[in-house]
C-alpha cells in the first residue's frame, strides 16, 4: 500500500511510519509481515448526534482504530479534542501496539478520538457525548476484543459513563471493558498517578545514569494535565525543582521552584493555568527553550520540532507525552550529542501497565493496595529499562529505535506465527 493512496496520511501517521520502518530495517524484517504489521487492522468511523444544552442537535465525528490485535485485546486511550484526526488517532494506535508488545503486555494496540473541544462543553453535554461514543463502538469492543482508557480531554468520569453505557449494552456490569475508572467501579488504586508516576521513574532512573541527583535537578513540564501535574508531584517529593510548566494558555517559571499543589489547585479551580502568580508568564515555545536539567513534554504530538530542537537547554529529553519530536528534530538531537532521550513508548508506559494491572484485576475481582500495585509497575519499568538499553547497545542505536525494535520484532513473530487466516 502506498503512503500517498492511505487513509491514514497525515504528518504524525507519517511520523510514526518512519520510525517503524527504521526499526524493522535493523532487524530484516520480511516485507509481508511488514506491511501488516505497520497499518491498522481495521478502523471504525462514527457519528454522533448529541442533543446540547440549548436543545439544538450537534453532530460530532468519532474514530475507534485498532491497530494490532495479533497478540491479544487491543489497548488504548480515547481523546476527546477539537484537532483529532483519522491519521493521529491511527499513528496513537501503532505506537501503542509497540509499547504494549516492549513492557510485555497480552495486549495489541488502539486508539479512539472524538473532533470535540470537550472544554466547551457542560457536563451533561459530555455525558451525552461520552455514552453516544460508546453506543456506537460497544459492538466493536470488549473486554476480550479491545479495551479503551482516558487520554487527553478524557478522565475516570468520562470511563465511567463508558463503562455504564456498555454494561447496559450487554445486560451485566462488566467493568473489564474499560480502564482508568473510578476506583468504586472496579478502577486499581494506582492508575491516576501511574503514567506520571512512570515517566518520573524513568527520568530518575536516567539521570542517575548520567551521574546526576534528582535532588539537584532542575525539570520543566510542557502540558501540566494529569501526566504532568503526577510526574511533577512525583519528582517533586524526590527532590527536584520544577522552574516551568504550562497548559493549553501559555506557561510560567520561576527559578527558584514552582510550588506544584498551589497550581495544581489554582488549575482545578480556575480550569486553567492562566492567571496563577507563581511565577514569570511565558508562551509554550518559550517554556520549551528553558534551561533546565530534565525537559518534559507531556501533552500532545509534534511539539520538538526542527524549529526549536537546536535551541533546547535541557540534559535530558523525557517524552511523557505520545509522539511530541518529530523525526527532523530527531535527527537534530542525535546530531547535537548532548541530550540523552527517553522514548515515549518506553516513558509512559506506566500508564498502560497499570490499565493492565486493574484489568486482571477486573477479570479476578480481587483487588491490589497501591504499594501493590506501584511495586509491580516499578519492576515491570525496571525490566523494560535493561531491555532497551541492551538493545541499543547491541545495535548501536538510539533509545528509541532500540525501544521500537523490541516492540515491533515481538509483533512481527506473532504475526509471522499465526500466518495468514485463508
Amino acid at each position: 500500500m502506498a503512503l500517498s493512496h492511505s487513509i491514514y496520511d497525515s504528518p504524525v501517521f507519517l511520523q510514526a511510519c518512519h520510525q517503524f520502518d527504521a526499526a524493522a530495517d535493523i532487524i530484516g524484517m520480511d516485507a509481508g509481515v511488514r506491511e501488516r504489521a505497520k497499518y491498522p487492522r481495521r478502523t471504525l468511523i462514527v457519528t454522533l448526534p448529541v442533543r446540547m444544552d440549548s436543545g439544538k442537535v450537534e453532530t460530532f465525528e468519532g474514530y475507534r482504530v485498532q491497530h494490532n490485535i495479533s497478540t491479544g485485546p487491543a489497548k488504548g486511550g480515547i481523546r476527546f479534542h477539537h484537532d483529532v484526526t483519522l491519521g493521529e488517532v491511527a499513528a496513537l494506535a501503532m505506537w501503542m501496539s509497540w509499547k504494549c508488545s516492549l513492557v510485555g503486555l497480552p495486549f495489541g494496540g488502539a486508539k479512539g478520538g472524538v473532533v470535540v473541544n470537550a472544554r466547551d462543553m457542560s457536563n451533561g453535554e459530555l455525558e451525552r457525548l461520552s455514552r453516544r461514543y460508546m453506543q456506537e463502538i460497544a459492538t466493536f469492543i470488549g473486554p476480550h476484543l479491545d479495551i479503551p482508557a482516558p487520554d487527553v480531554g478524557t478522565n475516570e468520569q468520562v470511563m465511567a459513563w463508558m463503562m455504564d453505557t456498555y454494561s447496559n449494552h450487554v445486560g451485566h456490569f462488566d467493568p473489564g471493558v474499560i480502564t482508568g475508572k473510578p476506583v468504586a467501579l472496579g478502577g486499581s488504586l494506582g492508575r491516576k498517578e501511574a503514567t506520571g508516576e512512570g515517566v518520573a521513574w524513568f527520568t530518575k532512573a536516567y539521570l542517575a545514569d548520567m551521574g546526576l541527583k534528582t535532588s539537584d535537578s532542575t525539570v520543566v513540564i510542557q502540558g501540566i494535565g494529569n501526566v504532568g501535574s503526577e510526574t511533577a508531584l512525583a519528582l517533586t517529593a524526590a527532590g527536584a525543582k520544577i522552574v516551568g510548566i504550562s497548559d493549553f494558555t501559555g506557561g510560567i517559571t520561576n527559578p527558584k521552584g514552582i510550588n506544584i499543589p498551589d497550581a495544581l489547585a489554582y488549575i482545578a479551580k480556575n480550569r486553567s493555568l492562566q492567571g496563577f502568580t507563581g511565577g514569570e508568564s511565558l508562551t509554550n515555545d518559550q517554556l520549551l527553550e528553558l534551561p533546565c536539567t530534565v525537559l518534559i513534554p507531556a501533552a500532545l504530538e509534534r511539539v520538538i520540532t526542527e524549529q526549536n530542537a537546536g535551541k533546547l537547554k535541557c540534559r535530558l529529553l523525557a517524552e511523557g507525552a505520545n509522539g511530541p519530536t518529530t523525526n527532523e528534530a530527531d535527527r537534530i538531537l542525535a546530531q547535537r550529542g548532548d541530550i540523552e532521550l527517553i522514548p515515549d513508548v518506553l516513558c509512559n508506559s506506566g500508564g498502560v501497565i497499570v490499565s493492565y494491572f486493574e484489568w486482571l484485576q477486573n477479570q479476578s475481582a480481587y483487588y491490589w493496595t497501591k504499594e501493590e500495585v506501584f511495586d509491580k509497575l516499578h519492576k515491570m519499568l525496571a525490566k523494560a529499562k535493561a531491555s532497551v538499553d541492551e538493545t541499543k547497545a547491541k545495535y548501536q542505536c538510539s533509545r528509541r529505535t532500540a525501544a521500537l525494535v523490541l516492540g515491533i520484532s515481538r509483533v512481527a513473530e506473532a504475526k509471522a506465527k499465526r500466518g495468514l487466516f485463508p
